[in-house]
C-alpha cells in the first residue's frame, strides 16, 4: 500500500486477546485496506490510550473474558463517531480459506463504504440507470421567454389551428401578425356593454288566488328538456310484504337486540390476562455477522415500540447471555433472556437461546421449553420476520409462506450483511430489503401489532 492510499485509509483499533483469533483479525485488517492504529488486549487497555488514537472503527473479538474489560471501555466505545463491530472469537481463529477471503471482502466493503463484495473478476457491471425526472418538454425550452415570444408564435401558427363556430376572428384585423398583444387585446369585442345597466333578478308576478299557472314550454334544445329518465314512465316500485315465518313449537325464545339468542353464538367476557396479551411479535433470525446487523437494527428502534421483538441466532457454546448483555449497551429497549414459561410482553427485546420456543396459549404468547417453530407460531397478519446477515437459508421456505398467511417479511442487504444467502432470495422476490436502520425505521412505521 502506497502513502497515499495509507493516508486516506480509515483508522482501525483491534480489541482481542493474544491467539489465533487476534492474528486472524489483523490480517483481515491490513487485507481490507484498513489503517491498524491499535491492536491491543481489552483487559489491559486504559480508555484513555484507546481515545489518544482517534479510530473510526473499533473491532472487537468477543469473548466471555472480555466482557468486564468492555463494560470499562464503554463511555468511549459510546461515542458517536465510532463505529463498532464485534466477531466471536472462536468464528474468527478458525477461518481460513475461501471463508476468510469473503469475510475480508466484507469488511474491505464496510470500511471504503461500498457494497463490492464478489471475487476479483465476479463483479457485477453497473447497468445503465433511467435518471430520474420527466424528459424536457417542448414548451420548457422558452419558458422564461417574454409573452411577446409566444404571442408571436401563436400568431405564426394561427392558421394551422382547426377552427370551430364557438369563435369568429375581429373583422378589424387584416394581418393580425404585425400587432402587439396589447393591440389585439383592444381590438377583442368586450363581453358586455358598457351602457348596459346592471341585470338583476326578475320580477315574479303576485300569486292570485286559484290554480296555479301552467309552466312555460321550455325552449327547444335547452337544457331544461334533458333528463336521465322519464319521469312520467318512471313508477318506484312497491316491495313485497315478506311471508310471516312459520311458528315451530320448538323455537327458541325470542331475545332482546343486544343479544344473539339462547342457542345462537354469545360473547364471553374476557379475563385480565387475555386482555393484556400480546398481539404479535418480531422476529430477527441472523448467524454470520449478526450481531452487528442486530445491535444497529435494536438501536434504531424507538424506546416506545409497542410489539415484543425476538432475537435468534446460533452461538457456538451458548453464550447468550453475553449476547444480552451486549445488546443492553446500545438497544433503548430492555433486553432479556427468554425463559419457558415467560409471556411476551410489549417493548421488551428477548433472545431465545438454545432449547426454548414459543407456543400460542389463550393469555397470548409464551416462552416453552422445546425448539417450538417460532414462525410457524407467530400470528402472521400482526407480526414481522426479518432475516439479517447470516440468517438459515433453509428457513426461507418458511418466511414465505409466512408472508402468505399476510406477515410483513424483509432482509438485509447493503452494507454489513456479510452472508446475505438468505435475505437476498427474500429480496430477489420481491420483498423489501435495506440496511438494519432502515429496517428498524419500517418497523416503526408499520402498524404490525
Amino acid at each position: 500500500m502506497s502513502a497515499s492510499d495509507r493516508s486516506a485509509a480509515r483508522p482501525v483499533a483491534l480489541l482481542a486477546r493474544p491467539g489465533a483469533a487476534r492474528e486472524r483479525l489483523k490480517e483481515a485488517v491490513l487485507a481490507a485496506g484498513g489503517d491498524l492504529v491499535l491492536e491491543a488486549d481489552p483487559e489491559t487497555l486504559e480508555p484513555a490510550a484507546l481515545q489518544a488514537v482517534g479510530p473510526a472503527m473499533v473491532l472487537v473479538a468477543l469473548e466471555p473474558a472480555v466482557e468486564d474489560a468492555l463494560e470499562r471501555l464503554g463511555p468511549v466505545l459510546d461515542a458517536p463517531q465510532l463505529e463498532l463491530m464485534f466477531e466471536e472469537a472462536e468464528l474468527a481463529a478458525r477461518r481460513e480459506g475461501w471463508d476468510a477471503q469473503r469475510w475480508t471482502r466484507h469488511l474491505a466493503a464496510k470500511l471504503h463504504g461500498h457494497d463490492q463484495v464478489l471475487p476479483p473478476g465476479h463483479e457485477e457491471e453497473a447497468l445503465p440507470l433511467p435518471e430520474p425526472g420527466m424528459p424536457e418538454r417542448p414548451d420548457q425550452r422558452h419558458a422564461d421567454a417574454p409573452l411577446q415570444f409566444h404571442v408571436d408564435e401563436a400568431v405564426l401558427h394561427i392558421d394551422e389551428v382547426p377552427a370551430d363556430t364557438l369563435y369568429a376572428p375581429p373583422a378589424a384585423v387584416d394581418r393580425p401578425e404585425v400587432l402587439s398583444f396589447e393591440e389585439l387585446m383592444a381590438l377583442a369585442p368586450s363581453r358586455a356593454a358598457p351602457d348596459a345597466a346592471p341585470v338583476g333578478p326578475p320580477e315574479l308576478p303576485p300569486v292570485a288566488d286559484g290554480p296555479a299557472p301552467a309552466a312555460a314550454a321550455p325552449l327547444p334544445g335547452s337544457f331544461h328538456s334533458w333528463s336521465l329518465v322519464d319521469d312520467d314512465a318512471y313508477v318506484a316500485p312497491t316491495p313485497t310484504p315478506a311471508p310471516a315465518a312459520p311458528v315451530l313449537d320448538d323455537a327458541p325464545p325470542a331475545t332482546d337486540a343486544g343479544g344473539f339468542g339462547a342457542g345462537a353464538l354469545s360473547l364471553v367476557e374476557l379475563d385480565a390476562e387475555a386482555a393484556a396479551s400480546v398481539p404479535g411479535a418480531v422476529l430477527l433470525l441472523a448467524g454470520i455477522g449478526g450481531p452487528d446487523a442486530v445491535r444497529r437494527l435494536l438501536g434504531a428502534l424507538p424506546d416506545d415500540y409497542a410489539l415484543p421483538v425476538l432475537v435468534q441466532m446460533r452461538l457456538d457454546g451458548g453464550r447468550y447471555a453475553n449476547l444480552v448483555k451486549q445488546m443492553s449497551r446500545v438497544a433503548m429497549l430492555p433486553v432479556a433472556l427468554a425463559e419457558a414459561g415467560q409471556a411476551l410482553e410489549g417493548g421488551n427485546v428477548y433472545v431465545l437461546q438454545d432449547g426454548v420456543g414459543v407456543t400460542a396459549q389463550a393469555g397470548g404468547l409464551r416462552f416453552v421449553d422445546g425448539p417450538a417453530p417460532v414462525l410457524e407460531v407467530l400470528p402472521a397478519e400482526r407480526s414481522a420476520v426479518v432475516m439479517l446477515s447470516g440468517a438459515d437459508p433453509s428457513l426461507v421456505p418458511a418466511a414465505f409462506e409466512f408472508a402468505e398467511r399476510g406477515g410483513w417479511v424483509a432482509g438485509q442487504s447493503g452494507e454489513g450483511c456479510y452472508d446475505p444467502e438468505a435475505a437476498s432470495q427474500l429480496a430477489v422476490a420481491g420483498h423489501p430489503a435495506g440496511t438494519p436502520e432502515y429496517l428498524a425505521g419500517e418497523l416503526a412505521q408499520r402498524s404490525v401489532g
